[in-house]
Formats: C-alpha cells, sequence, structure tokens
C-alpha cells in the first residue's frame, strides 16, 4: 500500500465520493466521533429465556444513558487526526473542529499542507465546504448527502443526521451465539417511520463501565454492512471515553478510516463567530 499522492480535493471530488450511510451511536459530538443514536430500552434476555426483570431494565437503561451522554456536551473544541486507508492507497489528515450542542459542528483541516484550510460547518441540518484552493464556499445538496466526506467512510449526512437511542431506536438486551466474557450485547431496531438506512444495529459494551467495544451494522436483508469498533480508553476532563473509532465498510475489501481524539476539552466557552460563514472561509 502507497501513501496518496497529488489527489487535491477539488468541489467535484468531494461531493462525488460514495460511502455508506452512517446513521450510528452517539457520535454526534462531530463527524469524527461515532453519532449519537439513542434508544428506549426495552431489555430481553436470550431467545426462550424469561422476561427480563426490573434490575435488567435498570441496566440497559444505565447502558443507553452512557451511550447517549458519552460524547454530549454545552460546547467542545478537539484536536483529532483521521487515517484513510483503501486498498491503494492512505492518506492522513490533521483536524481542529469545535462543536455547541447537537446542532452546530465546525471542522477544519490543518494539514497535510495541501488540504490545509479545507473546512466544514453544519448547521442543524445543513452544511457548506470551503476550498481555500479555489476560494469558494459550496452548500452541499440534499442529493450529495450520501457522498464520502473528505474521502472517508464517513458521510455527509453522518454530519447532519443525528439520533439517539433513547427516542428513536428500540432496544433490547440479547446473548449472541457467540458472546465474549465482560461484555454485554444491545439489539437496537430503529421505531417506524425513522429514516435511516439500517434495519438493526448490534452493540457491545463492556460489562464493567458500559463503554462500546463495537457496532455492527445490518441491511434490511440482516446483511452486515459494516463494523465501527471503539478503543484506547482514555480520560478528557470529567470525561472517559474512547478516543479510537475505527469504521470498516464490509464491503469494500482493504479499506477503513480510523479517528484519534489528540485532545478535546468539553464544556468550554467558544467565540460567537466559530460557527459562521466568515469564519468557513477565514484564511489559517
Amino acid at each position: 500500500m502507497r501513501a496518496e499522492a497529488h489527489r487535491p480535493f477539488s468541489p467535484e471530488r468531494i461531493l462525488r465520493l460514495k460511502s455508506i450511510q452512517l446513521g450510528s451511536l452517539a457520535l454526534s459530538l462531530l463527524l469524527l466521533l461515532p453519532p449519537g443514536f439513542s434508544a428506549a430500552a426495552e431489555p430481553l434476555a436470550a431467545p426462550g429465556s424469561p422476561p427480563a426483570s426490573a434490575g435488567q431494565d435498570q441496566r440497559v437503561q444505565r447502558i443507553v444513558n452512557t451511550i447517549d451522554e458519552m460524547y454530549r456536551s454545552r460546547a467542545s473544541h478537539a484536536r483529532m487526526e483521521m487515517v484513510v486507508v483503501t486498498a491503494h492507497w492512505q492518506r492522513s489528515l490533521s483536524l481542529e473542529a469545535w462543536t455547541e450542542g447537537m446542532d452546530k459542528t465546525f471542522v477544519r483541516i490543518l494539514a497535510p499542507k495541501k488540504e490545509r484550510g479545507v473546512a466544514t460547518l453544519r448547521l442543524k441540518n445543513e452544511m457548506w465546504n470551503y476550498l481555500p484552493n479555489t476560494n469558494k464556499v459550496i452548500k452541499v445538496p440534499p442529493s450529495m448527502m450520501m457522498g464520502s466526506w473528505m474521502g472517508s467512510d464517513f458521510t455527509n449526512d453522518d454530519l447532519v443526521k443525528e439520533y439517539n437511542l433513547k427516542d428513536d431506536y428500540t432496544v433490547t438486551q440479547v446473548v449472541p451465539p457467540v458472546a465474549e466474557a465482560g461484555l454485554l450485547y444491545l439489539d437496537c431496531r430503529p421505531r417506524p417511520g425513522l429514516p435511516v438506512v439500517w434495519d438493526r444495529v448490534l452493540v457491545a459494551v463492556r460489562a464493567e463501565d458500559d463503554l462500546p467495544v463495537w457496532q455492527k451494522f445490518f441491511d434490511e436483508k440482516g446483511k452486515l454492512m459494516r463494523t465501527m469498533n471503539f478503543r484506547d480508553i482514555r480520560t478528557f476532563g470529567s470525561k472517559k471515553i474512547p478516543s479510537v473509532t475505527e469504521l470498516i465498510p464490509q464491503n469494500k475489501e482493504g479499506q477503513k478510516t480510523t479517528v484519534r481524539i489528540l485532545d478535546i476539552t468539553f464544556d468550554v466557552k467558544l467565540a460567537d463567530d466559530i460557527f459562521t460563514m466568515r469564519n468557513l472561509s477565514r484564511p489559517i
């Protein structure tokens, strides 16, 4: 595998590259953390087992709350790196990101040099990209929301859509045929009418602290479409979270996107002009 060379981000490339939609966990901190998905807890044991007890109900609700609140904050500022690997090339990006609540996200590329200054602004369900090479701001149209964000396996839609387990999914505790000691498993099904592509999401969490280990996304035919792994647990301020998220599309051999949080501060005071068009095109 070789490092990708001479692949500048043109407007057409940013909007053309395709990947599978995410619609997952509580990673709405920004597009690069595992997106938020929450669900109503209706725990269930393995098929054929007795009904769940009140204690099991409470445990599932606790897990749901842990996942939903994992990356949430009034406002945050982070430095991250994203590595995109395909069968033919690899590229690394250094990123700086800001969020405010669940509706505002601003991400700017710091390196490599040829992509420095490329930025994305999300305000609720709208998103814009800034391309310094052409000095243009491009609004991402609805028809391109499934396009790849910056050539990664995350999509534009991943930045815009926000779901949570508590409100949008029905969650049951299950025991899969092959269960690993020390893990608990949740089966998450979107509520009727929720516009997501996944028919089912299976989540594994650590029994010791309810932090996610992996998520598996299945289509309406029950086919595994992608896997999201979480690792390298670190403490940032008062939050203990996975610092590395790895997204692996199952239909693209040898391909994955890995996001590593280098540093993040939660509940910070941000400048008033962070989430503005003026800041989007500001030189760095």
